[in-house]
């Protein structure tokens, strides 16, 4: 019988923790401060972009496609349940989206140094001191979030330690955006991997950064999982798979240029194809779509969502900072399915005659509601018709 109770995890406090820490401050290309305190010297460049979750920062901080972000949360306080241990299923983690942190930076307003859950293994703190992560708390999140849906996501840096104001306001004003290259090929898999090779029908993923909580909804369904790099070839997709899923991933789907050339070829098959978040806007840039960078992104586990042919509306969990242009869908083949409640923006497409859909959220959750997993067996039905 597990153990039920609650668990306390013990941090034997540090000077440095006593102290309160290092002095820290976050910089925005605009010129905009944030001052707070960070566990040890440190320092990162990146997107700045907020998540608006009530928990979820372990599935958070390892979701590939926060890659080259800074991220900051919105909920105050952060940690509190502490971070549990890295079990594996079938080959997969449960708790993670995948095997590391991926952000560049973190920020939050008030990182617990003690929590206590029955799950917990160790706190953020030790973590994110593990992982050497650059961090920083302390901050009015609040106002920084408030700042970031006026102006718009910016690029900042991210320092504690040695801090030189002037230095680091000319550092901001010139930081790369990650979003000019392909960051998809730094969170892919090297090499091919099979999960449940007795299973079916044969899902071959194309991982462009692929969440774990992906792999686990079609492990759970019986299939057979074969984990791909995102510049796999179609011929060998055709090849050895009964289907194929688009992954999620991190970036600008522009740059992605490998993976929507294939994605091309395959549309001149009668393959089904399922796109998940970035795998939704590749599948619109091989139809000939267009994409274009929102404001703020739409991060978060409760974005309302509408599928156009039911008129019924689902909460969704979402991570992106791109979105397609439904215009440019026009003579494609594709149509739009499903739209974004607040905004309108395209969150479904589907072709009007092949088996290709895809969903800008995520139906997998991880965190969030899971009240779209059924398209998971929507996608694997497609396999049995075809059968």
């Amino acid at each position: 019988m597990r153990d039920t109770k609650l668990r306390r995890v013990s941090l034997r406090p540090t000077s440095l923790r006593d102290e309160g820490g290092y002095d820290a401050v976050l910089i925005l290309e605009d010129g905009s401060v944030f001052k707070g305190k960070s566990y040890f010297p440190c320092e990162a460049e990146g997107e700045v972009v907020f998540n608006t979750g009530m928990v979820g920062y372990v599935e958070s901080l390892t979701d590939p496609s926060y890659y080259g972000q800074i991220l900051v949360q919105t909920f105050p306080l952060i940690g509190n349940y502490g971070v549990p241990p890295p079990e594996e299923i079938g080959g997969v983690l449960k708790n993670y989206e995948s095997e590391r942190i991926q952000v560049r930076g973190y920020v939050v307003s008030e990182l617990c140094e003690a929590p206590s859950h029955y799950t917990a293994e160790r706190g953020l703190i030790d973590w994110l001191e593990e992982e050497r992560i650059p961090h920083i708390f302390g901050v009015d999140t609040r106002l920084l979030t408030k700042h970031l849906r006026a102006h718009g996501t910016m690029l900042g840096v991210l320092k504690s330690g040695e801090i030189h104001m002037e230095e680091l306001e000319e550092r901001a004003r010139s930081v790369d955006d990650p979003n000019e290259e392909n960051l998809v090929k730094y969170v892919s898999t090297k090499k091919k991997v099979i999960y449940n090779p007795e299973g079916f029908p044969s899902v071959g993923v194309v991982d462009c950064g692929v969440k774990h909580g992906i792999l686990r909804e079609l492990l759970l369904r019986g299939a057979k999982v074969i984990r791909y790099p995102y510049d796999v070839s179609a011929k060998t997709l055709l090849n050895e798979c009964d289907c194929v899923l688009l992954s999620n991933g991190p970036g600008n789907p522009m740059r992605c240029s490998e993976t929507i050339t294939t994605v091309s070829e395959l549309l001149e098959e009668d393959l089904p194809i399922f796109g998940i978040c970035l795998g939704c806007q590749i599948l619109a840039l091989a139809a000939g779509g267009r994409t274009y960078k929102l404001k703020f992104g739409h991060r978060g586990q409760n974005q309302a969502c509408v599928e156009l042919s039911t008129r019924r509306c689902y909460v969704t969990s979402q991570n992106h900072g791109y979105a397609i242009d439904a215009k440019s869908l026009k003579g494609s083949g594709f149509e739009v399915t499903w739209v974004n409640v607040n905004d309108g923006s395209v969150e479904g497409i589907r072709h009007k005659s092949k088996p290709f859909f895809a969903v800008q959220f995520h139906p997998e959750g991880s965190p969030g509601p899971l009240d779209t997993r059924w398209l998971f067996d929507h996608f694997l039905e497609e396999v049995e018709h075809r059968a």
